[in-house]
């Protein structure tokens, strides 16, 4: 049997996009949680929530994020300049894959030089699109 992500966070304005990720991703099984952040200050909020409250796991660390690029108020580069301010537990080994419909070459570019980026992809998520990227990344769980 498969492992499980314990958490995905997709990090996009578009509603409808969200919703279509997160029905590949249910579909898949591969997570026990998904979580959506409209935007990149939201997803720092939900990063920097403490794991535990009253002994329960409140805020399940993500495994995986997808990130939009052009997002209003915080875009994905701003989110990511923050994001490497987080402190190392609240990063954790944290997959961070671009998913956007950027057709600039200049993104691709910029995110291919930035470590904290593992990969970038068009919009939208597909099944082969998921699985690739599971394998690439957790070959020990999704081999």
């Amino acid at each position: 049997m498969k492992s499980k992500l314990n958490s995905v966070l997709l990090i996009d304005d578009d509603e409808p996009t969200n919703f279509y990720t997160q029905l590949i991703i249910e579909e898949s099984g591969c997570a026990d949680h998904i979580q959506v952040a409209q935007g990149g200050r939201e997803a720092l909020n939900y990063l920097s929530k403490t794991n535990q409250q009253n002994g329960e796991k409140r805020f399940p660390p993500p495994d995986l994020i997808f990130l939009d690029i052009n997002m209003p108020a915080m875009d994905g580069w701003e989110f990511l300049d923050e994001y490497k301010k987080l402190h190392k537990d609240r990063q954790g080994k944290i997959i961070v894959v671009m998913l956007t419909t950027s057709l600039n070459p200049d993104d691709k570019a910029k995110a291919n030089e930035m470590p904290e980026i593992a990969g970038f992809e068009s919009k939208p998520l597909t099944e082969e699109k998921l699985n690739k990227i599971l394998k690439e990344h957790f070959s020990g769980n999704f081999g």
